[in-house]
């Protein structure tokens, strides 16, 4: 059974730095993204609805910028869910993942990155800037989406949680 692939890979028409396509987003955090309309789904609505899925695969084929976006945001729904595994209410949650989405991070292009050789390095400070801009954008709106699916009845699901210990690609952020 193949790995599902983002719907982001045949537009053309997004900015794309370091490998990750600037695409819009439907969110009210602060940030370089586009604004998206709200009945159209967005990457991160398409990264919670492929996450179970796609986590159980060892090796993921690069079809294009939007695989590379989808692979980032699956390794943060990972990382989020190990923190999530640690509080109990839903306010304590939504504090956690907003804390871990603005901290310091590694982007690509920095030899920290766990997939440094799939993405490419971006050509200058500013896009560095701005692709940093955008990801702490996307990572904030992905934290808020991720609690709401998790804590449906004020408690965590744990259809959610037992995934926190799968390693897509064998790799975590």
């Amino acid at each position: 059974m193949p790995a599902y692939h983002s719907a982001y890979n045949s537009l053309t028409d997004h900015r794309v730095i370091g490998g990750i396509p600037l695409v819009p987003l439907k969110t009210k955090a602060k940030g370089p993204a586009p604004q998206a309309e709200p009945s159209v789904e967005d990457a991160v609505d398409e990264a919670l609805d492929l996450f179970r899925a796609n986590c159980l695969f060892r090796n993921f084929e690069i079809k294009g910028p939007g695989d590379r976006l989808l692979i980032y945001l699956i390794l943060y729904i990972s990382e989020c869910l190990t923190k999530l595994n640690r509080h109990t209410s839903q306010a304590e949650a939504t504090k956690a993942l907003y804390t871990l989405a603005v901290s310091n991070f590694s982007i690509p292009g920095d030899t920290s990155f766990p997939l440094y050789s799939l993405y490419p390095t971006p050509e200058s400070k500013f896009d560095t800037d701005l692709l940093r801009q955008y990801l702490t954008q996307i990572r904030q709106e992905l934290g808020q989406r991720l609690v709401e699916r998790v804590y449906v009845d004020g408690t965590p699901s744990k259809w959610w949680l037992c995934f926190q210990k799968r390693k897509f690609m064998g790799k975590s952020l």
